[in-house]
């Protein structure tokens, strides 16, 4: 774990009841790096939406045990380093984009030579160029996305908060906002990002947590995660008659998939699913029954995989019901 002095959010302890006893979020723990793409993931109903509001002091916490940017929890001074794109978020359609991140950025307590000269450098930045003199109203839902990331920005914020950000947005603009994320990374900013695109976070989060019924239950650096669950894959060719013999004898047999039959009439099987303390014993008991060795190649877990193991039961095979967040 990261010292605290080098983290911008320190939860110890966060929790939100509503009324009859509905918890949303159970002594959540977690710490967010300076200068991180931090991912919140879990299934609809965990609870991530009801987190991030209450780290933005829109739902006040049951108990909060935790610090931003070195203040307490629901602490809104602090709110002035921070921006949010929030999910399915309202410009008002009656302004242009460049009124409306100006007046977001009024709010915000930016003065007027500095929020114009922003506005425009941010439209730009997000593929907006041309279109920062239209009204809002006239958009797509991806052009309003990319507008509300501007608006996000605007304040200079230490920690962007963003809500789905690729929400709506086509595949062009969707990598697009990702090389965003990444560039605020560099700028040293920290972006918490809200997101239930799993191949998305995987491209661009250092580190990610999984909320489940309002509680983390896995969190940790990606490289690690993957790591976790790495296995081995295993290609071996055969030729001869012998050849369906030998591999049924093969004490990893029930790893093989379909084997692909070359145009001499050798079959080549791949084993994909060894662990590591595997993968030398079928190495060796592929050439004991013929076989020539083509490749071993780790597999690193895919973040779905992860995933999929944390939510899914695997009795019935189900997520768990959503509790009262989102």
């Amino acid at each position: 774990m990261q010292s605290q002095n080098n983290n911008v959010i320190v939860l110890e302890g966060l929790s939100k009841v509503y009324s009859g006893n509905t918890h949303a979020l159970r002594d959540v723990a977690l710490h967010v790096g300076a200068g991180e793409i931090f991912g919140l993931l879990g299934p609809n109903g965990a609870g991530k939406s009801t987190l991030v509001k209450v780290l933005l002091t829109v739902v006040k916490p049951t108990v909060a045990r935790g610090t931003m940017l070195g203040q307490p929890i629901g602490d809104k001074k602090t709110l002035a380093q921070v921006g949010y794109l929030p999910e399915q978020h309202r410009l008002a359609p009656y302004l242009t984009a460049r009124q409306a991140v100006e007046f977001v950025a009024a709010l915000s307590g930016v003065d007027r030579s500095t929020r114009k000269k922003r506005a425009a450098e941010l439209l730009d930045r997000v593929g907006l160029a041309n279109w920062m003199d239209r009204r809002v109203n006239v958009f797509s839902k991806g052009m309003r996305q990319r507008a509300g990331l501007a608006a996000a920005l605007v304040n200079n914020p230490k920690i962007v908060f963003l809500d789905e950000p690729t929400d709506g947005v086509d595949p062009v603009g969707r990598v697009e906002i990702r090389d965003l994320l990444i560039q605020m990374r560099r700028e040293g900013r920290t972006v918490f990002l809200n997101s239930h695109l799993l191949g998305e976070a995987e491209q661009v989060c250092d580190r990610v947590a999984i909320l489940v019924q309002g509680r983390v239950v896995k969190q940790g650096r990606m490289v690690d995660l993957q790591q976790e669950g790495s296995r081995q894959e295993l290609t071996v060719r055969w030729t001869g008659a012998a050849l369906t013999g030998n591999v049924r004898a093969l004490p990893f047999r029930g790893m093989q998939i379909a084997p692909t039959v070359n145009p001499d009439g050798a079959h080549q099987y791949v084993f994909s699913d060894l662990d590591s303390s595997a993968a030398q014993p079928a190495i060796d008991a592929a050439r004991a029954a013929g076989g020539d060795i083509i490749s071993l190649l780790p597999i690193h877990q895919r973040l779905e995989e992860l995933f999929m193991k944390i939510v899914v039961d695997p009795t019935t095979g189900k997520a768990p019901p959503p509790g009262a967040g989102s």
